[in-house]
């Protein structure tokens, strides 16, 4: 069975030149992941968002160790203390780790926010000058060799990549 499956994927690809090669398509790849850790803008991008990202990281770690300072003082002082006392205690205690979850939900959210807007442009950019490399050199279709279930092989000479980082100036 896995003979069959072989053999007719091979007759599939082999069709696909062969119409290819009778239609005049022409075919290239490019790795979007190369080209992105390439731009510098990316590199501004992701101290950028490092930096966004440590403000809520210190925020966060601020509301834990005051968290954990208040449990600890509250379990050493919880043998002495009426029920009324425990009951507040442990009501700010929750309260505490309702608003450190909250914070943190709303840090990712916020983060996520940021790194869209970072990145949006330089994605764009990067979009841009594939569109150019493509129509400057007639391709009719660009895969990318990053993305799930992308191209197993392929030769080096239908590589884009080269060609779209020269485009954009980048070495």
């Amino acid at each position: 069975m896995k003979k069959l499956i072989l053999l007719f994927a091979c007759g599939l690809m082999l069709g696909n030149k062969v119409m290819a090669q009778n239609t005049g398509l022409k075919i290239a790849y490019i790795n979007s992941a190369v080209l992105l850790q390439a731009m510098p803008e990316r590199i501004n991008a992701d101290s950028a968002l490092a930096k966004y990202t440590r403000t809520f990281q210190e925020q966060i770690e601020l509301m834990t160790k005051e968290f954990q300072t208040k449990l600890q003082q509250f379990q050493g002082g919880e043998k002495t203390m009426t029920e009324a006392m425990k009951e507040v205690k442990t009501k700010e205690l929750q309260d505490l780790q309702t608003r450190i979850e909250s914070t943190q939900q709303s840090a990712q959210e916020k983060i996520q926010t940021k790194k869209q807007d970072l990145y949006t442009p330089i994605l764009e950019k990067a979009d841009k000058a594939i569109k150019d490399v493509a129509k400057e050199k007639n391709y009719d279709y660009i895969f990318d060799v990053n993305s799930q279930g992308g191209i197993v092989f392929s030769k080096d000479e239908y590589d884009i990549t080269p060609l779209v980082k020269a485009k954009m100036g980048i070495k």
